[in-house]
């Protein structure tokens, strides 16, 4: 939309990482945010966090902005690795929270 064209293999082979970890720091900072105006938002150490990425982007955005396939069209076991990685990701958002949170004071 951006160059008002379709993107070329390569030009979406470089356009793909930067989306995703645009995407990811961004809400990284999102969460830091809540957790300093709701500090209960850390309870669980960043999994709620992870899921709902990863429900909200990878099952219910990237699919309907055509990005993907419906999610009907992965075998269970690739959703399940995906949520995994999403948890992983919460919990190491909060654990860097947490370690920033302790060095600035």
């Amino acid at each position: 939309a951006v160059l008002h064209r379709d993107l070329n293999p390569r030009e979406k082979k470089i356009a793909e990482p930067l989306v995703h970890y645009g995407y990811g720091s961004f809400m990284g900072g999102v969460y830091g945010a809540l957790a300093e105006v709701n500090p209960a938002s850390t309870k669980a150490v960043g999994l709620p966090f992870g899921a709902a990425l990863w429900l909200v982007g990878d099952e219910i955005a990237v699919p309907a902005l055509g990005l993907s396939k419906s999610p009907r069209e992965y075998p269970v076991s690739t959703h399940l690795q995906s949520l995994a990685a999403h948890f992983v990701y919460g919990l190491t958002t909060e654990a860097i929270r947490r370690v920033m949170r302790r060095a600035l004071g």
